[in-house]
Order: structure tokens, then C-alpha cells, then sequence
């Protein structure tokens, strides 16, 4: 088949999906932004387009997203009526909707095939917005705001032939009809490579030469940005607390100092560097000297990361649920992580790991303390851990088959019919160097 991929930064969530198809024999294309991307990746020829405009300037605010998305989406038709002149047709498009790529390319290939990634639908009540109430302005405007911020997805709706959504809990934050056509379907992990190392040691030269074993207390927490959305503020206001009572532990904590899942302090510092500060004043000098600040490291290290960890803290507000939360369950990890949603489908209290009140610093603080205390409490959670992350989250034999099947099934019939294709395995992608040797 002629498949079509669509992402702004591909390859994003297609990163194992696209070039597998490719490798089966597909002719993968893919639509992005990413200028420096190369003409062929892993079998996958790229096209790049680029936005012709920017926002109108004094355009009103509760439109000015809309009006990004319809940018985005007409620079995609203009580059798929390119694409069409030069013989190109799809079978099938999989794009990610979310910023509004989609939506003009049935107007180029009316019988295209079209299947979404629905990663999260924007609701004014239930999930991130107005979740925290420390960072939450009072608005009565803001289910008008949601309602237009969703709109470019909704008019995507009625293209699409099915979708696909990693967890339960995103797939229902979408409105029905269309909810009911949503597979619920992981991005899935490579367990082999994200996999317990009980005899490794990593030296640390940023770090003065600090040398960690799992002999050590290890204490990680991983972000791709610092931000109140992923609960850094509420691991460092338990820091304190935490490494007063465990005078060994040390803090490793993985992240860059941008935003990403909203905007970033007015004062003009980042959030990375507003709560350390505030921790520190509250920390003797051998306490903060505990505390480790990584940045963003290759993917490599941050497995090698978690294999080192004693105790893995995962907290979020109610919204997408970050790929590292299974790469934490699948190296073994004992983890303790915030009871909000999708969260909650993933950990089950006390037997996958242990779940806490989101804003309860001290509750964070015990779980994290008793488990330090327990070794073998650990090993065991780390176990059934690891065992559900291979069970339901393992790339090769769980995740890319049933998308691989989805994909070609979108050619065939609708969603929700008995799909005639059978579900054929491929090689697995390229894995990464081990880490820290």
C-alpha cells in the first residue's frame, strides 16, 4: 500500500510504527516540518512544507490557536495538491490531528483512508484545566476557550475512519460519536532494552565523579521540562523532608528547563529554577549536594538511569500519559506515582507500584521512605512492574502488531468491522547503544 504518515515533528509517536511498515514492504511516506529531517529515514521518504504565514497580528485570542491549525492545515494541502500533480496518491493517511494537519487532506484525496492518533481532547473540567489551583486563574470564559480550541478537531472527525488512542482514559476524554471508533492501542516500549542491569554502576563526571551502584539509594524522577503539569513542584517542595530523614539517598532528576504542557513563569525564570530555589533555602548544604540536576540526556542514559533507581517518582496532572512511566515498569522499577488519571490504568496500588494523592507531599514522602526501608518490597513491585509493562506494553509483541493491523485494516473497511488482515510481526527498530558502560 501507499501510506501517507502526517506530523508536524515526525516521527514522534510513528517513530516504531512507519518505519516497521516500510521494512514489511509499504511504501511509507511522511508529511513534517522538520526541515533538517532526511530525504529517507528507516525506508520512510520525507516530505517537508513550510507555513506560508503567521497569526494575524491583534487577531482575538480565543481564535488565534484556530488560526495556527488552519495555517498548518492549508500549507499541508498545498504541499499534498503537490504531491497529487506528481502522481502521488495514498491508500492511507495516519496523522496526528492535534495541530490541525488533517484537516484539508480529503479535499485533495476524497477516497483516501483516514486514521487519527487522538492523544487528548481538551475539556474544561476533568482534566488538566483547573486542576492545580495554584496556577489556575479563574475564568468563566474558559469552556468558550476549550469549545474553540477543540473546534479543529471536531471538524476532523467526520473524515477520519478510525483512530487510535494510547490509553482508556484519553481515548474517552473524546466526545461521542467518534469516541466509539477510538482502538485503544499503546505506543509501546522496547522491553528488551528497557530491562532490569543489577550489577550496573554509573560514574557521573558532571557530577564531581559521583559514582552510583544499586547498592546506593537512588531516588529519580524524569520530565522532558520541569513543570507544575508533571508534578516537579511537588517533588521538590517533599525534598526537604525527604533527604532529612534519608541521609544517603540521593536525588537524580532528569529534564530540560523549558514548558511544555503550559506557559512558563511570569517573572521570566523557569519553573526549574523558581522551586530548586525555593527547596534550597530549606536544605542544609550536604542535603541540596544530594540533589542532582541531569538536563536532558540521551535516551541511553536515561535507561541506564532508571536501572540504577532505588525508587521512581511519576506524578502528573489528569492528561497524556508520558512514555516514561512504562519505561520506569519496564526496567524493574519500584514506583511511586500521583493517582490521577491515565495514570491509575497503568499503576495499581500496592501491586504494580504505589499510588499517592497528587498535591500530598507527605504521603509522597512515606511511600517513597517505606520503600527505601524494604528492599524487598521493592523487588517485588519491580517484578510485577515488569511484567505487566512485557504483558501489555511491549512494543514487538503487544503495541506495533496491533498498529501495524489497524493501519492496514483502515484500507479495507471500517472501523469496528472484523479486520481481514492477519497480524504479521516485523523486525524490531534498531535499539540503542547500552547505556553507561
Amino acid at each position: 500500500m501507499e501510506l501517507l504518515f502526517i506530523h508536524q515533528n515526525f516521527p514522534a509517536q510513528f517513530t516504531h510504527l512507519a518505519p516497521a511498515l516500510a521494512a514489511k514492504g509499504h511504501r511509507v511516506t511522511a508529511l513534517t516540518m522538520r526541515q533538517g529531517a532526511p530525504d529517507v529515514w528507516q525506508g520512510v521518504h520525507t516530505v517537508k512544507y513550510t507555513l506560508p504565514r503567521g497569526n494575524t497580528p491583534g487577531i482575538h485570542p480565543w481564535v488565534g490557536d484556530f488560526e495556527s491549525k488552519v495555517i498548518r492545515a492549508e500549507a499541508v494541502f498545498r504541499a499534498a495538491l503537490e504531491l497529487k500533480a506528481a502522481g502521488y496518491s495514498p491508500d492511507v493517511i495516519v496523522a496526528h490531528p492535534g495541530w490541525g494537519e488533517s484537516l484539508f487532506v480529503k479535499d485533495v484525496w476524497p477516497s483516501v483512508r483516514l486514521g487519527l492518533y487522538c492523544e487528548f481532547f481538551y475539556r474544561a473540567h476533568g482534566a488538566d484545566v483547573g486542576f492545580d489551583p495554584e496556577f489556575s486563574v479563574p475564568d468563566p470564559a474558559m469552556s468558550c476557550r476549550i469549545l474553540v480550541k477543540n473546534a479543529h478537531l471536531m471538524l476532523q472527525f467526520d473524515a477520519a475512519d478510525g483512530a487510535l488512542s494510547p490509553t482508556r482514559w484519553q481515548a474517552d476524554g473524546y466526545p461521542e460519536p467518534f469516541r466509539d471508533r477510538i482502538q485503544v492501542v499503546h505506543d509501546g516500549i522496547d522491553t528488551r532494552v528497557v530491562a532490569p542491569r543489577p550489577g550496573i554502576r554509573v560514574k557521573f563526571p558532571g557530577l564531581g565523579g559521583l559514582v552510583l551502584s544499586r547498592q546506593d539509594e537512588v531516588i529519580t524522577f524524569v520530565n522532558r521540562n520541569l513543570e507544575p503539569g508533571r508534578g516537579y513542584h511537588v517533588l521538590m517542595r517533599a525534598l526537604p523532608a525527604l533527604l532529612r530523614r534519608r541521609r544517603n539517598a540521593h536525588v537524580l532528576i532528569v529534564g530540560g528547563d523549558g514548558s511544555s504542557y503550559g506557559p512558563a513563569p511570569k517573572d521570566g525564570s523557569t519553573w526549574k529554577n523558581k522551586f530548586a530555589e525555593e527547596a534550597r533555602v530549606q536544605m542544609s548544604g550536604d542535603e541540596w549536594g544530594r540533589v542532582h540536576f541531569l538536563g536532558n540526556v540521551p535516551h541511553a542514559h536515561f535507561v541506564g538511569i532508571l536501572q540504577l533507581s532505588s525508587v521512581h517518582i511519576y506524578l502528573t496532572y489528569p492528561f497524556v500519559l508520558g512514555w516514561s512511566l512504562i519505561e520506569a515498569m519496564s526496567a524493574g522499577c519500584a514506583i511511586v506515582a500521583s493517582a490521577t488519571p491515565p495514570v491509575q490504568e497503568v499503576v495499581e496500588q500496592d501491586v504494580t507500584g504505589r499510588l499517592v494523592p497528587f498535591f500530598d507531599q507527605a504521603a509522597l514522602v512515606e511511600q517513597v521512605c517505606d520503600l527505601l526501608e524494604r528492599p524487598s518490597e521493592r523487588v517485588r513491585l519491580g517484578a510485577n512492574a515488569r511484567a505487566k509493562a512485557i504483558a501489555e506494553y511491549d512494543l514487538v509483541t503487544a503495541c506495533l502488531p496491533r498498529q501495524m493491523r489497524w493501519v492496514e485494516s483502515l484500507a479495507q473497511c471500517r472501523v469496528g468491522a472484523a479486520s481481514p488482515v492477519a497480524a504479521q510481526s516485523s523486525e524490531p527498530p534498531e535499539s540503542p547503544t547500552e547505556a553507561f558502560q
